[in-house]
């Protein structure tokens, strides 16, 4: 293993079955289907580095997402805009 460890991605069925849902609906917004497969791809133990290179992302965009979907499970990855007003942030423009 490289780097520092990691928290564990453990899917129940029905989280693994509403993820790749996401990934072949024709209306999900192609951000989230992304991020789903992203998580689903960490799930499966493949280390952040490799799935940066297939989803074409970078690392750190996918540690953002592992690290949102183990702290907030799918609502974590839903909108960018909720995630800022749980952490307190104004989502105003300044």
């Amino acid at each position: 293993m490289r780097g520092r460890p990691k928290a564990p991605l453990v899917l129940s069925e029905s989280q693994r079955e509403q993820l790749i849902a996401l990934t072949m609906r024709r209306k999900t917004a192609q951000a989230l289907a992304l991020r789903a497969r992203i998580v689903l791809a960490c799930a499966e133990g493949i280390d952040n580095q490799t799935v940066a290179t297939r989803q074409r992302v970078t690392s750190p965009t996918v540690s953002k997402w592992r690290s949102r979907f183990i702290n907030h499970r799918v609502d974590g990855l839903l909108d960018a805009h909720r995630a800022r007003e749980h952490r307190g942030r104004s989502t105003t423009p300044r």
